[in-house]
């Protein structure tokens, strides 16, 4: 089979400097830096060497020093050299005996996904997006391609702003709006924000996504968790610890899927004002409501006391890397000097997310989103329903995950291990705790964002036989 003659080997660093090993003779130290190229594998089997006489302009020496460098390395074996064609490598690191190494325990490939934190991936709006950004590579202006703003380019903060206010009820406009990778990073900034302003304690829910109390502890604050009950986070336990500020999910709790009360809501916003503190909003599947429209934001009660997350982590997909918060007046500067810190996302991936936004694309996905996991949502109670029925599915009808109550007794932990084996992802609530529980309660987390409609009769099918697995496993 011809060779490409495209996979050429001319930008290969070479260290030819006189120190190298001794050698003192340019074309043995030239031989000892190819030779070292190939082993190492910068310079791939198959790779065609620079032209003698190119190569010798290169380095500022005669040809023959490297006619006789490549002749060395041909009666070695590395390189290959025919009449009519490139002088190319012929060894590779591969064909070299290889030290042995201790043999490791594979995972199980991932059958059925039914842990939380992910959308339906397969229904990632790929032609839409590649229009998008399409659209912003040919017409972004020369500015747009040089050094972004920390805080996010003023198009897609714009955008936000004004998607927020019809939206989600925020009070938001675009010198508020800072534009992040996600709510992670978002929250990263806020803390290191509120460390500037004198803030040491924070709060979180307990349960919650441990992810953003090790974000809270790497801003250097210390966190207070907080329990959450029927009603969201308890507010008047919050009053008891030394917080100044608090990371709340009044849309849709994760993992419990409560929705805070309006009452609690009020209560919280009382509480910042009291201590001169600030609610931290993460704004976690808001977007996916079932039973009735979205709650609005709580930033929209106090802009001056609530910072509001967001991302389209779980509306499109994590792995653009786009989210924003909204700040209060007081936190703007703070929050300038934060993201000096952190790189801002790519300037064309946030311009296409504007665009998106702004030519309604956004709005359909989300509909069309909403009415898939609405549909995949009971088709996942019911199947929990006549196949598992000692089950209790607790958690408004949002989001992207339900909460399954088990009997005293399930052994959860044996369970997801059993179903980890056969295939099957799941998350016990106990694992979202701080510290994380041993026995609080007997409970799944169940999430049914990156999963298709026929699998999760599948899916169900093995969770049963994980719940029983688990509980023969515990004496």
């Amino acid at each position: 089979m011809a060779v490409s003659q495209t996979n050429l080997a001319w930008a290969t660093l070479l260290d030819v400097g006189p120190a190298a090993r001794g050698r003192r003779r340019l074309h043995d130290r030239l031989a000892h830096a190819l030779r070292t190229a190939i082993r190492d594998g910068r310079l791939a089997e198959g790779a065609a060497v620079p032209p003698s006489r190119a190569l010798a302009e290169e380095l500022g020496c005669s040809r023959w020093v490297v006619t006789e460098a490549y002749g060395q390395l041909v009666a070695e074996g590395f390189l290959a050299a025919r009449v009519g064609s490139a002088t190319r490598v012929s060894w590779s690191p591969d064909t070299a005996p290889s030290p042995r190494i201790p043999r490791t325990r594979t995972p199980p490939p991932v059958r059925y996904d039914l842990a939380p934190g992910l959308p339906d991936l397969r229904a990632f709006p790929r032609r839409r997006w590649a229009d998008a950004v399409r659209a912003v590579t040919g017409s972004a202006v020369d500015y747009d391609l040089g050094l972004p703003d920390p805080a996010g380019h003023a198009v897609l903060r714009t955008t936000v702003a004004q998607y927020l206010r019809r939206s989600r009820g925020a009070d938001a406009h675009a010198a508020s709006v800072f534009v992040c990778a996600g709510v992670t990073d978002g929250l990263v900034r806020t803390c290191r924000a509120l460390r500037a302003e004198g803030i040491a304690d924070v709060a979180v829910e307990d349960p919650g996504w441990g992810r953003l109390r090790d974000a809270a502890t790497s801003a250097g604050l210390r966190v207070h968790p907080v329990p959450v009950d029927d009603d969201g986070l308890r507010v008047d336990d919050l009053a008891r610890t030394p917080a100044r500020a608090v990371i709340v999910g009044a849309a849709h709790q994760f993992p419990t899927g409560t929705v805070l009360s309006p009452a609690r809501r009020a209560r919280l916003v009382r509480w910042a004002r009291e201590v001169a503190g600030f609610v931290i909003e993460d704004d976690y599947d808001a977007e996916f409501r079932y039973d009735h429209h979205p709650v609005a934001v709580m930033q929209g009660m106090d802009p001056g006391r609530v910072v509001l997350l967001g991302s389209v982590s779980k509306t499109l997909s994590p792995a653009l890397g786009l989210g924003w918060l909204v700040a209060p007046a007081v936190l703007t500067p703070a929050l300038r000097a934060a993201n000096l810190v952190a790189a801002a996302p790519p300037v064309l991936d946030q311009l296409a997310l504007a665009t998106f936004i702004d030519r309604g694309w956004y709005d359909a996905h989300l509909r069309a989103a909403r009415r898939r996991f609405r549909s995949r949502r009971d088709l996942l109670v019911a199947t929990l329903g006549a196949r598992v029925p000692e089950g209790r599915v607790a958690g408004t009808a949002a989001g992207l995950h339900i909460v399954l109550h088990l009997p005293d007794g399930t052994a959860t932990r044996a369970a997801v291990r059993a179903a980890a084996a056969a295939g099957l992802r799941l998350a016990d609530l106990d694992d979202y705790r701080a510290p994380p529980a041993r026995s609080a309660g007997r409970a799944l987390v169940l999430g049914y964002g990156n999963i298709s409609d026929p699998e999760i009769a599948p899916a169900v099918a093995l969770l049963r036989d994980a719940l029983r697995s688990g509980s023969a496993e515990t004496p």
